[in-house]
């Protein structure tokens, strides 16, 4: 044996190295296991908050987690390595936009047209505009919040709609029986109201893509989005509503029945008279 074997025999130890790990870049369809917890998935997405950046990880049952993007936190064929998130200007431009249709390149702004979605309140709109915006943009749609379904009538009527100048109305908690209902009935044949089932909008955001198992009860009288925020301890609705608009990143992690009610408005506002 040499000196070597033993290392330098003069310091009275060994001398040992700091185990070097890897980075990866965590594109998309990478399978990595979260060391911490051994959840096991592909990537399908990130994260971005005031609490750092997360990678969204979907495994074979289709559940989605958020982990954090720490040093040494995951494993690729058993082997630590820090996951890293893919540099925009290393990427390819996509070829779809974030609902899924085809994504049409070297877009130019067309001039808006007469017609008009409008949306309650100004969460609904950013996340319209967060899935839908590419597509309005090309149809040259513009999107409205109303500041309160209550405000509806008083907008139609200064707003006039008529042939070319139609008016597609999303609304929360649209379901039989219910305020919303009973508001956006008999509005004429230029005016379609669609809608989905959940209190807020924040709820038509599929839990998995928050990484939550379902979306709390709140009691009736209890202001929701403060119970939410309660009960998942997120802090005030302001910091909640960072967390639920960055969840989002494409259709994927949309309920059905809000995709379907924008789709329908889309449509509506933009087919020939």
């Amino acid at each position: 044996m040499s000196a070597r074997d033993y290392g330098d025999i003069f310091s009275g130890h060994a001398r040992t190295r700091k185990r070097e790990v890897p980075e990866v870049v965590a594109e998309r369809d990478l399978v990595a296991e979260d060391a911490a917890t051994g959840f096991c998935g592909a990537v399908v997405g990130f994260d971005r908050s005031y609490d750092g950046d997360f990678v969204k990880l979907e495994d074979a049952a289709g559940r989605v987690r958020l982990f954090a993007l720490r040093e040494a936190a995951f494993l690729i064929d058993g082997r630590p390595v820090t996951l890293v998130t893919p540099r925009a200007s290393g990427r390819t431009a996509p070829t779809r936009s974030a609902s899924g249709s085809t994504r049409v390149q070297g877009l130019r702004a067309r001039v808006a047209r007469a017609s008009r979605i409008w949306v309650e309140g100004v969460h609904d709109a950013a996340l319209v505009e967060r899935v839908w915006g590419h597509d309005l943009r090309v149809e040259g749609v513009v999107v409205e919040h109303l500041e309160g379904l209550d405000h509806l009538a008083e907008r139609l009527a200064d707003f006039r709609p008529g042939p070319g100048r139609r008016v597609g109305v999303l609304v929360d908690h649209l379901v039989t029986g219910s305020k919303e209902t009973n508001l956006t009935t008999g509005l004429g044949p230029h005016v379609l109201v669609t809608g989905h089932p959940y209190i807020d909008i924040w709820q038509a955001v599929r839990p998995q893509a928050l990484g939550i198992d379902a979306w709390p009860r709140v009691p009736r009288g209890e202001d929701w989005k403060t119970g939410i925020c309660d009960r998942l301890d997120w802090g005030t609705p302001s910091q909640g509503w960072r967390r639920v608009y960055n969840a989002v990143n494409n259709f994927r992690d949309l309920e059905a029945p809000l995709l379907g009610a924008v789709e329908r408005l889309i449509d509506f506002v933009t087919e020939p008279e």
